[in-house]
């Protein structure tokens, strides 16, 4: 034998066995019997022979996932065990509807569910349901006398009541106690809680008025999804800036943030768009954040699907030629606009030094006229016996720039 199949665990032939339709499945021994799926076989269990019916054929499993000691299979059902099946199924009702009449005449505070008879006939076990104690000692005498067998009966709960009746839940489909679930599995009000569902009593409980069954379906994906997600009033960093998560969607993976400079602002981001800065609701002793910490919106990175938005917003600009004559319409190409070569470029500096030192009010022909020098009049030399002309009165006279520099 060689030292993987040493490593693999010991496997044992079995056949699966369910004794009533809805109930647990278990595993038997074929004791060399071949069994299909649907067989009617008698079984050998701690009360004694039993009828069930073969719900898996010959397989192998695990020694591990065997419960010691395996039962076997004793053969398949004949007719006469069909008939004596038959026959105790009608025992069953002739019991069940004799102890409700029983308990209304004592009146036991006690509800009857179903009776089940063994295969032999040698005993009824009665199955019930009720708030609190109760003294059945006087309904034993009087069915054990009526009968003439011997008399068990066992107080359930009301999860293996709504098991063992059936019915329709809220979604429409069969009870999935009564359908496929073996075992109970616990719940709890938290598992509501994470899956964000009401806390309405009558919203997430069943027909048997206990919390739902299919709440624990989704609760190992609800728990992965936690992990990934930052938890409620967490202080984050988002594109748009630092806010506090007032929301947060666990199926889509999103978060609504409010805004730290803006309230009145909320923005949906994902998940992997936000960087968490402070984890949940902020305590007492916590130290400030920091202004300046800002691992997204502070190094300028932005969200790609609102880069795209924007973009996409844009318009084109208008492109104008350097001229004054006219204009470059849209239709035109880029190379009908030409780059002004550098001689143009030292010839416009020029023009502009030029307008800077003119003074302002005179036109470029005035300024030459006052630039050139005025030659002063020779005056004719005064003849004896005439009379002077009057000199004019002493006026103080206006000089330009052009005269002060002459002189």
């Amino acid at each position: 034998m060689s030292e993987q199949e040493k490593a693999l665990p010991e496997r044992v032939e079995v056949v699966d066995i369910q004794f009533r339709p809805g109930q647990k499945v278990y595993f038997f021994d074929p004791a060399g019997i071949t069994c299909k799926a649907g067989d009617h076989v008698i079984i050998d269990t701690s009360r004694g022979l039993e009828y069930g019916i073969c719900t898996g054929g010959n397989h192998k499993v695990a020694q591990t996932d065997v419960v010691a000691p395996l039962r076997q299979v004793v053969r398949l059902a004949t007719e006469e065990d069909e008939k004596t099946a038959e026959k105790n199924k009608q025992t069953e009702k002739k019991a069940f509807a004799l102890c409700e009449e029983k308990i209304r005449e004592l009146n036991l505070d006690m509800q009857l569910v179903s009776a089940e008879c063994a295969f032999d006939g040698s005993k009824i076990l009665f199955f019930f349901t009720a708030e609190d104690r109760v003294d059945f000692r006087e309904l034993v005498k009087n069915l054990a006398a009526a009968l003439h067998s011997r008399i068990e009966l066992r107080q359930i709960g009301v999860r293996d009541e709504a098991k063992m009746v059936g019915g329709l839940g809220i979604c429409g489909r069969p009870f999935c106690c009564s359908s496929f679930l073996e075992e109970f599995l616990p719940m709890s009000i938290k598992m509501a809680k994470t899956q964000n569902l009401s806390l309405n009593p009558t919203k997430i409980s069943g027909t048997c008025g206990r919390l739902m069954c299919c709440l624990r379906y989704e609760q190992e994906a609800y728990e992965d999804l936690l992990r990934t997600s930052p938890k409620a009033e967490s202080f984050v960093d988002t594109p748009d800036g630092r806010g506090t998560v007032v929301e947060i969607d666990l199926l889509r993976q999103r978060v609504k943030v409010k805004m730290e400079d803006r309230p009145e602002v909320i923005g949906t981001y994902r998940n992997d768009e936000i960087a968490v800065l402070r984890s949940g609701k902020a305590k007492k002793n916590d130290p400030p954040i920091p202004a300046d910490l800002a691992p997204i919106s502070g190094c300028g990175r932005k969200c790609p699907r609102r880069q795209q938005e924007e973009e996409s917003l844009q318009l084109e600009p208008v492109r104008f030629r350097y001229s004054t004559e006219q204009i470059v319409p849209e239709e035109a190409p880029e190379e009908a606009v030409t780059e002004p070569s550098e001689e143009q470029t030292q010839e416009r500096q020029g023009r502009s030094r030029n307008r800077r030192r003119r003074r302002p009010g005179k036109r470029p022909e005035q300024a030459q006229k006052e630039e050139k020098p005025q030659q002063p009049k020779e005056q004719a030399a005064p003849v004896e016996g005439e009379k002077r002309p009057k000199r004019r009165p002493h006026y103080r006279r206006r000089r330009g720039k052009t005269d002060k520099t002459e002189e």
